[in-house]
């Protein structure tokens, strides 16, 4: 059964932004109607799905009304017989879709991400591979109306990606990326072979939602910095000057380090901003430990360890170990067009376990 009194405080909420928002309840300073406007598009979809549901409801029972009464024809009756099955058939499906509305939510949900890739085991094949994953999320990312900005970036010997780090900017991207995270393997004759042989390599995602001032308060007196002189790909442009900085984080131990950019007060703000969101990450995955000791079903730990999904290219299929999904359309997986569909499977995965949980507990 949905929880009528929260259904009803969901949408007296509603209706008190909607008032505020139209000016009926006087004057509202700006940061606060951004807010309110926030949360007002946060609910609206809630509130769609509630009155859909209680129409559903109030025709069911003026049909049950109709199907008693001694007034009703025999034809009017069919026609009522057949509404009404149609109705108990949508009935548990907008139930659900309530339900899942009400789900708590995560509260890097909807946060900007900062995707780390990285090439892994497979040498210059995993490099290249690193190089298709970047593209594949610029491509989805494209597509999802974001913007990506290249962070840092580091380029193989044969154009491949041996570590790059991208900031994804836009509504809910962390919600949608946030299943990323783990080890990416793929199965395929490499450009190098001569002999034809399948080859398996791997690259590593990991996905951090990117973490504002409010959200980590860090200590200067933590943060060891060490400026040197930028070399390499994407650093000979500036090699003459120390531009390039490392950050330290001490309690911690994370290093973060940025060279991409001429100036050592830029590097140094995206050092920042990395080093930020890495250590939000880690209180975040120390929480979702805790917590998923008691979560059986759930899809992943975010553990950049864990091997996650395959592509294959011979078979021309992509797997995701987690849920069992497999789809034969690779090549529009790696072009941003059907990694939606393994995204949304996940989710959808995610939100029948927690469902699942509390539904078990109530």
């Amino acid at each position: 059964m949905l929880p009528q009194e929260k259904l009803n405080m969901i949408q007296a909420r509603y209706e008190e932004l909607e008032a505020a928002m139209a000016g009926e309840m006087g004057n509202v300073a700006a940061d606060d109607f951004v807010k309110m406007s926030r949360e007002y598009s946060d609910i609206k979809p809630v509130v769609e799905a509630i009155r859909k549901y209680q129409d559903a409801q109030t025709e069911l029972s003026d049909l049950q009304e109709m199907m008693e009464s001694d007034d009703t024809d025999a034809e009017m009756r069919e026609m009522a017989a057949t509404e009404l099955e149609e109705l108990r058939t949508m009935l548990p499906d907008l139930e659900h879709s309530i339900k899942v509305q009400l789900l708590p939510k995560d509260d890097a949900d909807e946060k900007n991400a900062i995707l780390e890739i990285r090439a892994g085991t497979g040498g210059e094949e995993a490099a290249l591979f690193a190089g298709d994953l970047y593209r594949m999320y610029q491509r989805y990312a494209e597509s999802m109306g974001w913007k990506c900005e290249t962070m840092s970036f580091s380029e193989s010997d044969l154009g491949g990606v041996r570590e790059v780090v991208v900031k994804v900017t836009g509504r809910n991207v962390f919600a949608n990326f946030k299943f990323e995270s783990g080890v990416h393997r793929v199965q395929r004759v490499p450009e190098t072979e001569t002999g034809g042989r399948i080859h398996t390599s791997a690259a590593t995602v990991a996905v951090l939602p990117e973490a504002e001032e409010v959200d980590v308060q860090i200590d200067e007196n933590d943060v060891r910095v060490d400026i040197f002189r930028a070399s390499g790909p994407g650093g000979q442009s500036v090699n003459t000057t120390d531009s390039a900085v490392r950050l330290t984080h001490i309690p911690t131990g994370i290093v973060v380090q940025q060279q991409d950019e001429k100036s050592q007060h830029k590097n140094k703000a995206k050092a920042m901003s990395v080093l930020r969101s890495r250590i939000y990450e880690a209180e975040r995955a120390a929480k979702a430990a805790e917590r998923s000791a008691e979560r059986k079903g759930q899809v992943g730990s975010g553990d950049r360890s864990e091997r996650i999904r395959t592509y294959n290219f011979p078979q021309g299929r992509v797997t995701d170990h987690r849920i069992n999904l497999t789809l034969y359309k690779l090549d529009k997986v790696l072009a941003g067009e059907a990694l939606g569909e393994v995204i949304d499977a996940l989710i959808a995965e995610d939100q029948a376990s927690l469902l699942a949980e509390i539904e078990g507990e109530s």
